[in-house]
């Protein structure tokens, strides 16, 4: 980053750390629109359902109903989670009359709109709707309002519509300026007919080079610089994911772009990563995670799975109190990275009363003890409360925030300044950390892998950030049946405030050892005077692999630990997304992996094979799609270590791959972007084979 740049940004973080709550106006502009009350509309993030990722484009009257039932049901609605959302596939196969009104689809909502919008109110809810800014275009985009603002806004107000999503999938295939169409949207929600305020929610999802190249006016990453004035919320980068799937490192890639511009989020207009993705792809705690980056970060909350089938752990996520509190803090502070980008990171968000809420962020793929300071957030003082968001353990600390974070995880503490009598000090347990397997360290940042028979250092460290020491500190370790577990190190008897300790342990795992996750569990106990006996646990998850491969094996048809995609899912011995054999430059091999950039496979070779082989590059089906992408490297990674690296690849190039693989035990194979995003990169491994 060049200097001047790293200045700003250092000035803007300190300035949205120091600022006084914003005044309830947009940021450009007079207010895009009030209540009776002389709110401006949606002065908090708004939360709700909406119907794309969960249900697609078939929902109907009923479905939509059971959703409403459900949300109220389950306490959602009571959390927040008020707005039932059509997104596209409302509208009837000719989306309008004769006379130009638009009609919904005539099968599905064989009552019209009014009926299920009175349905949705009748819960106690509000209920929005969708369209696009461009013009309806016959098998390129389904719904299109150009032309038609005034007459569409007052319809959606008629049926008494709440919210009014505006896509620009027929905008940018008509190739429209998005600020001057969405200026002219926004101008006729505020006078339609009706005098109804409606929420306006600007969605443009361009970006490049994910759709292509596309001039920067017409990218959702430009929405900021005009949509504070005229809507309540403006999506910032492309989808968080497609129909029935959402990906956390797509989670990331969004949550990063929406953190370009905070100094422009405040009461009634806020930056929207898109939606909250519950049982989508994720596991539970990426989703946690999900919800810690989208309440810190001041976004509208809205769910896109189908909340009738969401398991209770999920609802329990959507609904934590203390989170929403963040979340939905009047201020409207969007949070800011302190220190460097990387894969662990802290994050902080101004709040209405001068707290701070703190985010610890574990991008890894191990966990980590994280830690930032009271002096970094911009609070002063000797003595700080930290209520952690998640647990709502409240806790003591001198200054220095700490938490146990696992890989993908995210920590969330409100902290403010202490006051009255100590309290109970701060301590953090740390997940059970996997350092050797074997004698042999585990490279830092590397997932560790395990096999039977194979016998592991484990380590606990346990720290004290208060200002009281804690005493007789224990660590007890659980593994899985049949595995066996020696502690290696004597508790120490007192830990005094700003110290720490590291307790170690060998753990065996039987030869039968069930190949996949076993949980290693950490029980920390301590007495903290004046608070009795406290105690902490902490688990972390080792891969046990599956059996290595013997002779000479086609790799693809071996057991992989774990393989990523960066859209679908990698396909054997197929091109990903079109089912199609790998075929590169003309030649088609019977056997690989098709994979879309970014991509990681892990493989388990136990130490006992002598050579990888095979061939890489970019699928001949990229040649279909279109010129732009289709770019691709190539990396084999053993043990952490740089076996092989391609380079550069485009549509026009292949790699031979020949590596000695002697001694290796777990083997990655990597495929980036070239850092022009992963447009049209169909990646192909083809003709792996391993020499055991």
């Amino acid at each position: 980053m060049r200097r001047h740049a790293f200045v700003g940004l250092f000035a803007l973080t300190a300035a949205l750390l120091a600022a006084p709550a914003p005044a309830a106006a947009a940021a450009a502009g007079e207010p895009v629109s009030a209540t009776a009350a002389g709110q401006p509309l949606g002065a908090t993030p708004y939360q709700g359902w909406n119907t794309y990722y969960g249900l697609g484009g078939e929902f109907s009257e009923e479905s939509v109903k059971q959703v409403a039932d459900s949300l109220v049901a389950r306490g959602l609605a009571e959390a927040g989670y008020d707005i039932v959302w059509l997104d596209g596939g409302w509208q009837d196969p000719e989306p309008r009359t004769a006379a130009g009104d638009l009609q919904p689809d005539r099968t599905r909502f064989p009552n019209g709109l009014t009926p299920l919008v009175d349905y949705i109110h009748g819960k106690g809810l509000r209920a929005g709707i969708y369209t696009d800014a461009g013009p309806y275009i016959p098998g390129r985009c389904g719904l299109g309002s150009h032309g038609y603002y005034q007459r569409d806004a007052d319809q959606f107000a008629a049926w008494k519509f709440d919210a009014v999503k505006v896509d620009f999938l027929c905008g940018i295939a008509a190739d429209l300026d998005p600020r001057t169409v969405y200026t002219e949207f926004a101008r006729a929600l505020r006078q339609n007919a009706s005098g109804r305020p409606m929420i306006f929610n600007l969605c443009n999802p361009v970006t490049s080079p994910d759709w292509g190249n596309y001039p920067e006016e017409q990218q959702s990453t430009y929405s900021w610089s005009y949509a504070p004035a005229i809507a309540q919320s403006w999506r910032t980068y492309t989808d968080v994911g497609f129909v029935g799937e959402i990906k956390f490192k797509d989670v990331l890639r969004n949550y990063d772009a929406n953190a370009r511009h905070p100094e422009v989020a405040g009461p009634g207009h806020f930056n929207d990563p898109d939606y909250l993705g519950p049982e989508l792809g994720m596991t539970d705690e990426e989703f946690r995670t999900q919800m810690t980056l989208w309440s810190v970060a001041a976004a509208p909350l809205v769910i896109a799975s189908d909340v009738r089938k969401l398991r209770q752990s999920s609802v329990d996520i959507l609904t934590d109190p203390e989170v929403l509190a963040i979340n939905q803090d009047p201020a409207g502070i969007q949070a800011v990275r302190v220190g460097p980008a990387g894969a662990t990171e802290t994050w902080v968000k101004r709040l209405a009363d001068g707290d701070r809420a703190v985010m610890l962020l574990n991008r890894g793929e191990s966990g980590r003890i994280l830690s930032t300071t009271a002096s970094s957030l911009g609070l002063s003082g000797r003595r700080f409360t930290l209520e952690n968001a998640w647990t709502d353990r409240v806790t003591e600390s001198t200054g220095t925030i700490s938490a146990a974070v696992p890989a993908h995880g995210a920590a969330l503490f409100r902290v403010g300044p202490a006051r009255g009598l100590p309290g109970a000090p701060h301590v953090t347990a740390g997940l059970p950390e996997l350092t050797a397997v074997g004698g042999t360290a585990v490279p830092d940042g590397f997932a560790p892998v395990v096999a039977g028979g194979d016998e592991a250092r484990v380590e606990v460290a346990v720290r004290n950030d208060g200002l009281l020491p804690v005493l007789a500190p224990r660590v007890r370790l659980a593994a899985p049946a049949g595995w066996r577990v020696r502690a290696l190190d004597r508790s120490p008897l007192l830990l005094a405030g700003g110290r720490s300790a590291t307790l170690a342990f060998t753990v065996t795992l039987p030869a039968g050892a069930v190949p996949g996750g076993a949980t290693l569990t950490a029980t920390t106990s301590y007495e903290a005077p004046g608070h009795g006996r406290q105690r902490l646990v902490t688990a972390s998850t080792v891969t046990v692999a599956p059996a290595p491969p013997e002779g000479e094996v086609v790799l693809s048809h071996h057991d992989w630990i774990s393989a990523t995609s960066g859209w679908m899912s990698p396909t054997v011995d197929l091109s990903v997304g079109g089912g199609s054999p790998i075929s590169l430059l003309g030649q088609v091999y019977p056997t690989g992996i098709g994979v879309a950039s970014p991509s990681v496979i892990r493989y388990y070779v136990g130490g006992g094979c002598t050579r990888l082989t095979g061939v890489v590059g970019l699928d001949d089906a990229v040649r279909n799609v279109g010129p732009e992408g289709a770019t691709a490297t190539f990396q084999v990674i053993g043990d952490g270590q740089l076996r092989y690296d391609s380079g550069v690849l485009t549509r026009d190039d292949t790699g031979r791959i020949d590596l000695d693989l002697t001694g290796v035990r777990v083997l990655d194979l990597v495929v980036g972007d070239a850092g022009d995003g992963g447009y049209n990169d169909r990646a192909d491994w083809a003709a792996l084979t391993v020499t055991c």
